[in-house]
Formats: C-alpha cells, structure tokens, sequence
C-alpha cells in the first residue's frame, strides 16, 4: 500500500523549495538586476552616455512655408470671443452675470468692427473680444441677419489697430481648392487647421428654423468655438465664415460649411450702414407646404404665386397671382420656374436665389403662364 505520509511530505517539500526559489528570483531581479542583465548597469556606460546626435531636417517643403506665413499673415486679423449673459436669482431676485459661450471672429475694416456667427452672440447681454497680443476690448453689437448667421460687433481701438483681413471672392471656388481655417476651437486659442472646399451651394437649417443657404462645405476641422472665423484660401484672402458642423457627437467629423465671402460683403455694408440686413423682394406672396401640394397636383416644377402685392415690382412687371374660386379652390396663374435661366424647384430655392442680388436690380424671371414659358424682367424692391 502506498505511503500517504510520504508523498505528502514530498508534495510540501517541493512547494517549499519552489516559493522559496521564487522569492530569491524576484529578491534578484528587483534589487540585482545587473545578475539578469549583466554590464547593462555598469556604471562605466552611465558616465559616457551623451545625447544623441540630431539628424538635419533640411529646409522645409514649399508648401509648409506657404502654410506658416499664411498663419503668420492672417493670425492677428482674428479674435477670440466670449460673451456673457444676465440672470435672475429666482430666490433673491439679483441679477447676475455669468458666462454663457466662445466663439471666434475676424477683423473687418480699421473702424474696429467685427464679424462673427450670429449664434455665437445669441443671448448674450455683454462681449469681450481680445485680439491676438492679448487686449481685451467690450464690444457693442452693430447689428446682425439671422437669414445669413452674420453678426458685426465693434470695439474701439485707437491705436495699434489689426489689420482687417484680405478679401477674396466665392463665386470663383473650385471643389478641391485648399482651405485654412483659423478659430478658437474649445476655448485653445488661434488654432489652424487645413482641408479642401468638398461642395458649394450647400444649405442648412438654421437654429430658428431658417435654411441658411449657398454654404461653402469643407473638410478643415470645424468645432465649437471655431464658428466666426475666417476660412481662408491659399493666398490667405477671406472666402467664408465658418460657421456650422454637421455631427452627431457634436465634434468636426470631416463635413464644415461656411458662409460664402460675396455674401458677407454684400450683407456686411447694410448692417453697418443700417444696424440690419434689408432683403430684396419682389412682392409677392409663396407658401412653402402650400406650394409642394399645389406643385404636385399639377405636375410642375416650380413656385406658384399665391398672391401679388399693391403696387409692388411684381405688379409693374405685370407678374398675376392664383385665382380662388367660390368653392375654394386655388387656380394657379404663374409660376416661377427659373431665375436668370437657373431652376426653381421651391420656396427656399426662390429666397435663396433672389438674395444673390441687390434691391433695385433687374433681374430675369422666367415665369409658367397656361403651359407657356415666359421671360419676365423685375426690378427687386426692399423686402420686409
């Protein structure tokens, strides 16, 4: 019969003679390394060790140089934003000051006014705006177009003024021409980033259920605190705002859209001048939903005017609206399928289309009058 006795003893005697084993290894290994590593400690390669040797980079590509002066160039045209909003204690009824958002923009002309995102103000009762060597400044809201998300503040400089920032053009742009954004992105200060113009004529709904529309679309890094500052062709001359990212999580996921520069010049000018943007028009009434049914009903593509105003440049170009007969139903008369030979197809297309002009500009209407095409010029008038 076999000896239980035995092989236990034999079972704890090679248990112990393991642990103790592993004890010595691990007692070595933290505090004589040098018995595993032997010469690797020695203190000989300590005292003769130096730092390596740099290896010459050579001069920097032609494009990297483009690049750092273009920042260089363009760096103290923008400003950092941050706003301010009053609130009520509703136990104590004081009024208090807290912060309330950033956001990034650019200098305009030397009267110190500023263009930013209409949302990047939004609410706020007060704005600072510091400029790249480090001054703060109080700013005073000029005016702003909700229809464009432009806003123009101004702060008073009397000395040391930046210099306004290059001005370029939009209708001109190529997808696939380089861009460079320049903003505050979560609060880091004058943070560049670079991509290419991806599409043009892009829309986008607006945060008061306006489309924003004619949007430049690009890969450059958009993210909170960017929206106000310039985007930047590679000459370093401005051709939009930044001002929207379309993603989920809230961060740049590759698709930023951006104000088109011809429209900023062309809004720009009238709110200084007169604290709003006044939109041209042609007098005449259109309904979105109201336009889709009737539209589909006739199997047309296009506007149909609902009504035209008294004494409006519709009325003087001869433009008819829809008839309602005594039963209710609407009889469409015109229908506006073009502008200057570029399709119709909707409501906001329309308004879209008709803000790419000035009021008091003649513009070419091509109107749907009993199933023939006709050319209509109109003189556009201030809107409401």
């Amino acid at each position: 019969m076999p000896n239980n006795g035995f092989f236990s003893r034999l079972v704890w005697t090679t248990l112990t003679v393991v642990i103790v084993v592993l004890f010595f290894h691990s007692f070595l290994y933290h505090y004589f390394p040098e018995v595993f590593y032997p010469g690797y400690f020695s203190d000989d390669k300590q005292q003769s060790a130096e730092p390596r040797v740099i290896q010459p980079r050579g001069n920097l590509a032609e494009d990297e140089k483009s690049t750092i002066e273009l920042f260089e160039n363009s760096r103290d045209s923008v400003v950092f934003i941050t706003t301010r909003q009053r609130v009520m204690d509703a136990w104590t009824r004081n009024i208090f000051s807290v912060p309330s958002g950033t956001g990034s923009g650019f200098i305009w002309d030397d009267q110190g006014h500023i263009i930013t995102n209409l949302h990047v103000i939004k609410g706020a009762s007060e704005a600072t705006v510091r400029l790249a060597d480090g001054r703060d400044y109080k700013a005073s809201l000029v005016g702003a177009s909700p229809t464009h998300d432009i806003a123009v503040l101004r702060i008073g400089i009397s000395f040391q003024r930046p210099v306004p920032v290059p001005l370029g053009s939009s209708h001109d742009l190529k997808v696939g021409q380089k861009v460079f954004a320049i903003g505050n992105p979560f609060g880091l200060d004058w943070t560049l980033t670079t991509g290419i113009v991806s599409a043009l004529d892009r829309s986008l709904p607006g945060g008061d259920g306006r489309t924003i529309d004619n949007l430049i679309q690009t890969d450059a890094a958009i993210n909170p605190g960017n929206s106000g500052g310039p985007l930047l062709d590679s000459a370093g001359r401005l051709i939009g705002i930044n001002t929207a990212i379309y993603s989920p999580s809230g961060a740049s996921a590759g698709i930023g859209f951006a104000v088109p520069v011809d429209t900023v010049n062309r809004v720009v000018p009238q709110i200084i001048s007169r604290g709003k943007y006044i939109r041209p028009a042609m007098g005449v009434t259109v309904d979105s939903k109201l336009n889709q049914r009737l539209t589909e009903h006739l199997k047309v593509t296009g506007v149909v005017i609902l009504s035209v105003g008294p004494g409006s440049a519709a009325e003087a170009a001869g433009l008819k609206g829809a008839t309602i007969t005594p039963e209710g139903a609407i009889i469409a008369n015109d229908i506006i399928v073009a502008i200057e030979d570029k399709p119709i197809d909707s409501v906001d297309k329309l308004m879209s289309r008709i803000d790419g002009f000035k009021v008091g500009e003649t513009i070419k209407i091509t109107i749907l009058r009993k199933g023939q095409t006709v050319e209509v010029p109109v003189t556009l008038q201030p809107g409401e």
